[in-house]
């Protein structure tokens, strides 16, 4: 039997899609999903099995604009992701279109186009005509030598599959990089910090958007076969903390609640999680934050 394997980057600007698609794909949830944009910090892989290829997903930060560290941070991630990849895939939301963000990424790929084959993913076309469509695919194609273009909905699954097999064929003729059973290489400490984060960001989304970070602090396996399961919210300022707790500490305990759950689900075992808040000013600048979300600090210069 001869087996495939190999590296896939999903770029983009924030919200195009990435990580409901790297979900969709996997068929399991490993990458956060909000509505907030730059939810994703880390370069999280999933795998995905397709026949006798297994297809390694590094799932990348939004590339957008970056303003502070952890911006500059996050979009070196992104582009080293798609340089440490064999096909890069490009997704372009299609009722956005060609934006000033999807410029400067057109612009930046002949860089890393080099020996990798780039396909164009144009998501989210239950949102427009098909002419529209039609328009968009023909603009982008001008503009860069796409390998292939694809017309899908990540959200519903439709032009997936397609993809997926696509996908399967191009990557080179080798040995699988991960057992089969094997979905994400990001620690579970970080997923389940992740998860959290999720949770806390779709409660607070307006609030406090990116001026917090939650790292798992101890993991401890019970006899009963549950997990413990303690994190730390880092905030940054002493207000901060008062909207993370809530009123009664509602909530906080609210997001305890559905993190624990999804995590329950996630590991298919009992989890006691317990939360704590603690105000850290300067997290933004401690390489140690970085080096948890698997971040490189001296990206951030």
């Amino acid at each position: 039997m001869t087996t495939h394997a190999g590296f896939v980057a999903l770029i983009g600007e924030p919200n195009a899609g990435k990580s409901t698609l790297l979900n969709r794909m996997v068929g399991a949830k490993v990458s956060i999903v909000t509505h907030k944009v730059q939810t994703t910090r880390a370069r999280v892989r999933g795998v995905a099995m397709e026949g006798e290829s297994q297809i390694v997903f590094v799932d990348t930060p939004g590339l957008f604009q970056p303003r502070r560290r952890l911006d500059r941070a996050m979009v070196a991630a992104a582009w080293g992701g798609a340089a440490d990849a064999e096909i890069v895939l490009l997704l372009v939301e299609a009722h956005r279109g060609i934006t000033e963000g999807v410029e400067r990424i057109l612009e930046g790929l002949a860089d890393v186009a080099q020996g990798r084959t780039v396909a164009l993913v144009i998501n989210k076309i239950d949102r427009v005509q098909s002419e529209v469509l039609l328009g968009l695919t023909k603009d982008l194609n001008d503009r860069f030598d796409f390998a292939e273009t694809f017309l899908i909905s990540a959200e519903r699954g439709h032009g997936v599959e397609v993809l997926r097999s696509w996908l399967a064929k191009t990557l080179p003729e080798g040995p699988w990089l991960y057992p089969e059973d094997q979905i994400a290489d990001l620690p579970m400490r970080m997923i389940a910090a992740e998860i959290t984060r999720e949770k806390l960001t779709l409660r607070l989304h307006q609030e406090l958007p990116y001026q917090m970070t939650v790292e798992t602090e101890n993991w401890e396996e019970r006899k009963d076969g549950s997990a413990k399961i303690d994190q730390v919210i880092y905030v940054v300022r002493d207000g901060h903390k008062g909207i993370v707790l809530g009123k009664r500490g509602e909530t906080i305990k609210s997001v305890s609640q559905s993190s624990r759950e999804e995590l329950t689900e996630f590991l298919g075992r009992k989890v006691h999680l317990f939360l704590q808040v603690k105000v850290r000013p300067n997290w933004l600048e401690e390489a140690e934050r970085y080096s948890e979300m698997g971040l490189d600090f001296k990206d951030g210069n």
